[in-house]
């Protein structure tokens, strides 16, 4: 619930700038680690345009809106961040990410999709490794 809060209005932003041609896609990174500070290696890494929400700080759960981001771009992003998490001793890391490439889903519908993708690469232990989806 709190991830719908927090995500949809930025989403519906996100979908008017690209209904007017100012942004192509994005990607939504969900991301949980464990033995390291995920805000600080997080708002390290980000760029200026990519919007950071703190979902769980207890659970160490948080959310990246990288603006105007395709496959290519997220997934090198992702490999990046997880590296550095165990360059810093991090551990019992999951990472998802959701390439949306049109305007064509509610922004419920993309937040719902990226959880759902999360609580099942949890489910199959898929520790340490990139689960990419994409929207069209």
């Amino acid at each position: 619930v709190k991830m719908l809060d927090e995500l949809q209005t930025t989403i519906d932003i996100i979908y008017y700038l690209m209904e007017q041609g100012k942004e192509e896609s994005f990607v939504l990174m969900l991301l949980t680690a464990k033995d390291t500070d995920l805000n600080v290696l997080l708002n390290k890494e980000k760029r200026e345009t990519d919007i950071l929400f703190e979902i769980d700080q207890e659970e160490s759960l948080y959310v990246m809106l990288c603006q105007d981001t395709k496959v290519d771009g997220g997934y090198r992003f992702a490999e990046r961040v997880i590296r550095n998490i165990q360059l810093d001793e991090g551990s019992d890391i999951y990472c998802t990410e959701l390439e949306v490439r049109s305007t064509h889903y509610s922004a419920k519908h993309v937040v719902l999709k990226l959880l759902e993708t999360f609580v099942k690469s949890k489910l199959l232990q898929k520790s340490n490794e990139i689960i990419f989806r994409s929207l069209n």
